[in-house]
């Protein structure tokens, strides 16, 4: 058995599924399209250039990969990018004890006027990568003398960066005991670019995960994956400096993305454990617990406002087809759905 399917038992012995009852949920995402990766693993994020080429992704053995036409006009992966020099070692797709030598490229987001790419590596810190590719060049590797523990993800405002340091305790293989520990150490983060100011927005969060700027750049959302939400830090109005809670939800939250309408896809890892389920902020979110089937995942794609009202639900109830989902990007009518553990991208038309 591979590592990667000891991740997963691990996950699944931890949790049982769910049924998300509300009137918009769906049971589609096992329907998705499966694209491949010819032998790599961990699609964490996924991402499209300014020019609408792609997806990029980054995989478990440090590289940053580009869905592009080859040979007979066949789709190919195509590598794009590392974020280490170290590569000599680097050829198993997945190996963990070998990550802080080759990079885990987790966040991904281009810059859509310059066409450079920002990659949150959870080992290397905050890097950038210019169009053509090739190795990244680091920009914050260490907070005031302490190195990045576990950089997460990333979101741009022309000359501000915003990313999140999931733990300053817990490196990416430790993320079990980062949860079973209840680690909240983890921070959302800003770099400004012209002045290579980094500053800490917001401290001790629970597992700090995806990050999404608002469609009019207004608020920033982060989600706090072992606390079942998603905060919002207010950048602009009479509000700004300050935070609130955007919504909690009935699992882990993983990644966030806008779509072209202002709206936000949070992926949702898998549902809370029955011990949860009578959590009072569990019921706040009017979700309920329909059915219960101890040992299987529920990958969950979940649609909100901008103000955080749940708008959609779509669901792999069984968790058979797609065991793990971190990523959700809307493109032209489809969603394209990363996972940081499998071998393959799911596609699902709208």
């Amino acid at each position: 058995m591979n590592a990667s399917n000891i991740l997963l038992l691990i996950i699944v012995a931890q949790i049982v599924s769910l049924n998300l009852a509300f009137d918009k949920s769906q049971n589609v995402l096992s329907k998705s399209k499966i694209i491949h990766l010819n032998g790599a693993i961990g699609p964490e994020s996924v991402a499209f250039d300014p020019k609408g080429e792609g997806p990029y992704i980054g995989v478990a053995d440090g590289r940053i990969l580009k869905l592009q036409l080859g040979s007979q006009n066949r789709l190919i992966w195509a590598d794009f990018a590392v974020t280490s020099s170290h590569r000599k070692n680097c050829t198993l797709p997945f190996a963990p004890e070998m990550e802080h030598i080759c990079g885990r490229p987790l966040g991904l987001r281009f810059d859509t006027k310059t066409g450079d790419l920002y990659i949150a590596d959870a080992y290397l810190g905050l890097q950038v990568v210019g169009s053509k590719g090739g190795l990244a060049t680091p920009l914050v590797q260490n907070f005031e003398g302490k190195p990045l523990v576990f950089t997460n993800d990333v979101d741009i405002d022309g000359d501000v960066i915003y990313f999140t340091d999931t733990s300053t305790k817990y490196q990416r293989w430790q993320f079990l005991t980062s949860f079973s520990n209840g680690d909240t150490t983890g921070r959302l983060m800003k770099y400004v670019k012209s002045t290579k100011k980094v500053t800490v927005l917001l401290g001790d969060l629970a597992f700090a995960n995806g990050v999404a700027l608002s469609k009019n750049r207004s608020f920033v959302l982060v989600t706090e994956t072992t606390n079942f939400r998603i905060l919002r830090y207010w950048l602009k109005g009479p509000l700004a400096g300050t935070h609130d809670v955007f919504v909690e939800l009935p699992g882990f939250p993983d990644n966030i993305r806008i779509n072209p309408k202002g709206e936000f896809w949070v992926a949702l890892q898998a549902i809370r454990s029955v011990s949860s389920i009578s959590d009072s902020k569990f019921g706040m979110l009017h979700f309920t617990p329909q059915q219960m089937d101890e040992g299987e995942l529920h990958p969950t794609a979940i649609k909100l406002s901008e103000d955080g009202t749940v708008l959609e639900a779509l669901e792999d109830v069984e968790g058979k087809t797609l065991r793990s989902i971190s990523d959700i990007e809307e493109k032209d009518g489809k969603l394209w759905i990363g996972s940081v553990v499998m071998p393959f991208l799911r596609v699902y038309g709208l």
